[in-house]
């Protein structure tokens, strides 16, 4: 029997992908946006192995207040955002598995040609250890699915359902496949999933995340006068139906949901949901709001044995993304 691992299991490393000229950062300031890259693998690196993947690593290094536990890897590849094309990392009969699926850029929203390449690049060249790689062409995000450890995941359907998905899969389709391949036993399906600035046709990682088998995390906002109220108070109703396999309800963990962000006029996808579980920290995004501290006071008290390290990620989210978007924890 197989499972894919709950984010707070013991992990080896976690991968990024620096921001170079090659990619979209360069339109809204490359060294601001690297800039933004550093900090996250700086504050991982902290206690933890990072996967950073560069266009040239000696180059990359100099720009690194510190290199502690950062290994520079040299790779070609489309975009920054780890989270969507690396490896996911399963269990079956107790031995580690990582698989690799196909990324479509989003539903052909941008092309990621390089970005399919990167995880059969790295087991070519050791970095998965002893791990087999599963490749599958099959269309599925990281970010598009949330994993409690044992057997439940936590998804959209506006994300897995969607027709710039595998042509459109029916849901019992999609069920089959988390089944198979992931080891799900149960799929909760979140129909309420709109993010302004969103490209990801509704990631469940910006809006509700499994932080133990028993409780989930998500945004709450409580301003009617903003036009993700409706959509959010609907998701807070989803997410309170929601059964554990055990048949009692979850413990639900608001999450603030800061005042508007714009860029150009276009409001951007500000989420403290977005956050990354490692092995001795949880690291957060922060927007120069005054939320930014309820959020931190949150994460203190749901993660009391980690330490809780804020990330200002405000330049981030001019791509469309967040923190927990721009890296992926792989266990082998």
């Amino acid at each position: 029997m197989r499972r894919l691992k709950a984010e707070w299991e013991r992990q080896n490393v976690v991968l990024m992908a620096l921001p170079n000229e090659g990619t979209d950062w360069v339109d809204i300031g490359l060294e601001e946006s690297a800039a933004v890259f550093r900090k996250i693998a700086q504050a991982i690196g902290y206690s933890q192995l990072v996967y950073m993947l560069v266009d040239d690593a000696k180059e990359a290094k100099k720009h690194f207040c510190s290199t502690n536990n950062i290994i520079f890897i040299e790779a070609e590849f489309n975009d920054t955002w780890t989270r969507d094309y690396g490896p996911l990392s399963i269990e079956e009969n107790g031995v580690s598995r990582l698989l690799d699926f196909k990324f479509n850029g989003w539903g052909g929203k941008f092309a990621a040609n390089l970005d399919n390449e990167v995880n059969r690049f790295l087991k070519s060249k050791g970095f998965f250890g002893g791990a087999e790689l599963e490749s599958y062409d099959i269309e599925l995000e990281g970010g598009a699915i949330e994993s409690d450890g044992q057997g439940t995941l936590l998804t959209t359907k506006s994300c897995l359902l969607n027709k710039n998905r595998n042509g459109g899969l029916s849901q019992n389709d999609v069920e089959e496949i988390l089944g198979s391949k992931l080891g799900a036993k149960r799929v909760l399906w979140v129909e309420n999933s709109y993010l302004e600035g969103d490209d990801t046709d509704g990631h469940i990682d910006m809006l509700a995340r499994f932080v133990s088998s028993d409780t989930i995390a998500y945004i709450k906002c409580e301003d009617s006068s903003d036009s993700h109220y409706k959509s959010l108070q609907e998701l807070e109703k989803e997410l309170k139906s929601f059964k554990q396999a055990n048949g009692s309800p979850y413990n639900l963990v608001p999450l603030p949901f800061t005042e508007p962000k714009y860029c150009d006029e276009e409001r951007l996808p500000a989420s403290y949901a977005n956050f990354l579980i490692t092995n001795k920290a949880l690291v957060f995004p922060t927007y120069q709001s005054p939320k930014d501290k309820e959020a931190l006071e949150i994460f203190k008290k749901l993660f009391p044995t980690r330490e809780v390290i804020p990330v200002p990620c405000l330049k981030l989210i001019e791509q469309g993304g967040s923190l927990h978007c721009s890296t992926i924890q792989i266990s082998f």
